[in-house]
């Protein structure tokens, strides 16, 4: 059986609910699954699934679970290869297999070696017909952050910058200038809300002094760990990501010695460091990519100013740019942004353009 139009729209669909729980299922990707068969003329959906919170129980046994012996016959619609391997509990192939569904229907083939190609065996050797590669794109792009981690083993980067009309990012004086509207603002707390990790470097904690936090009604417990590249240990006890670390995690990367005074109090707030190595008196980025991923995180958003912005360009780990444009000026001393639209490096292309308020976002994607 051909892949339908049908087929597109209920992939569509199942790659929209995996994005419900995006940034918080922990070391596993968040993964829809929806049981679709004929009810009375017409294909309905009788089950869905999203990987839980905290990464258990996957995607397929919960939407089987809602189908019951409705799933017998059907289309289960997975937005990435079902695992074939076996941990705490069976592999969610066999879980379909076991439910009696007649098809799968697929996005994204995961690369993991316990289960790359696999799955899809299994699913066959049943006696299952399989349809592989239904929108994978798409899916791919929601998955971005675990299939970095399993293929090159670091988290996958999200530069973000908001770049006022004639390309400014602030004021050299540290004079806070705002560039966008309260649309965009909200729309980069949902950029939060779906990461786990929101980096900036020490100079913008301490300038800014920032809460990083995601203050969305209803989504402030999405908020992501906060980051602090701080090679010197600089970050002010007073400062509000301090006082806010045992209600949001706040991790700082650095280079200092383990008896470094300033240790035992950011420590005694709830602060947690990452030890990292120094390249040129920055923090080794490659490094705490790997670092983190060894965590298994998979996505941070770097919302650092002009010299972080840099620094990740510089060594070539930014995975996605997403750039947020006002309509205002910045003149005078102002900061030079390191990218404006229409001014990225060319191993990006542009993947889209949006309108929030009066402000535009555009985004690109590493080629």
């Amino acid at each position: 059986m051909a892949v339908s139009a049908e087929d597109r729209r209920y992939m569509a669909a199942a790659i929209r609910l995996a994005r419900w729980h995006e940034g918080r299922t922990g070391s596993n990707p968040s993964v829809a699954t929806l049981i679709v068969r004929e009810v009375e003329g017409r294909p309905v959906i009788v089950g869905r699934g999203v990987t839980a919170i905290g990464g258990r129980p996957h995607a397929e046994p919960q939407a089987l679970a809602d189908a019951g012996e409705l799933a017998r016959g059907a289309t289960a619609y997975v937005t990435l290869e079902p695992c074939a391997h076996h941990g705490r509990t069976p592999p969610c192939a066999d879980a379909l297999v076991a439910a009696g569904v007649a098809r799968v229907v697929a996005a994204a083939t995961d690369p993991d070696d316990r289960v790359s190609g696999r799955g899809y065996a299994i699913l066959r050797a049943a006696g299952i017909e399989v349809e592989t590669g239904v929108l994978a794109e798409d899916a791919r792009r929601d998955l971005a952050g675990y299939l970095m981690r399993r293929t090159a083993n670091r988290v996958h980067v999200t530069l973000k910058l908001a770049v006022s009309a004639n390309g400014k990012i602030g004021r050299r004086d540290g004079a806070q200038v705002p560039i966008t509207g309260e649309v965009t603002r909200r729309q980069v707390h949902a950029l939060r809300a779906q990461s786990d990790v929101i980096l900036i470097g020490v100079g913008t904690a301490i300038n800014d002094d920032p809460d990083l936090t995601c203050r969305l009604p209803g989504l402030a417990e999405r908020s992501p760990v906060r980051l602090v590249l701080d090679t010197g240990l600089r970050l002010p006890p007073a400062a509000r990501l301090v006082a806010g670390a045992r209600t949001v995690p706040v991790w700082i990367a650095t280079a200092t010695a383990q008896d470094h005074p300033a240790r035992a109090v950011l420590r005694d707030a709830g602060v947690e460091f990452i030890a990292s190595e120094a390249h040129k008196e920055r923090v080794a980025l490659p490094e705490l990519l790997e670092d983190l991923a060894a965590r298994g995180l998979s996505t941070v958003l770097v919302e650092g100013g002009a010299e972080t912005a840099r620094a990740f360009l510089d060594e070539d780990m930014v995975d996605r740019i997403v750039l947020f444009e006002g309509e205002g000026r910045i003149e005078g001393e102002a900061v030079e942004a390191p990218l404006a639209p229409g001014r990225v490096p060319a191993r990006f292309r542009e993947a889209g353009v949006m309108t929030f308020g009066r402000d535009r976002m555009y985004e690109y994607e590493r080629v």
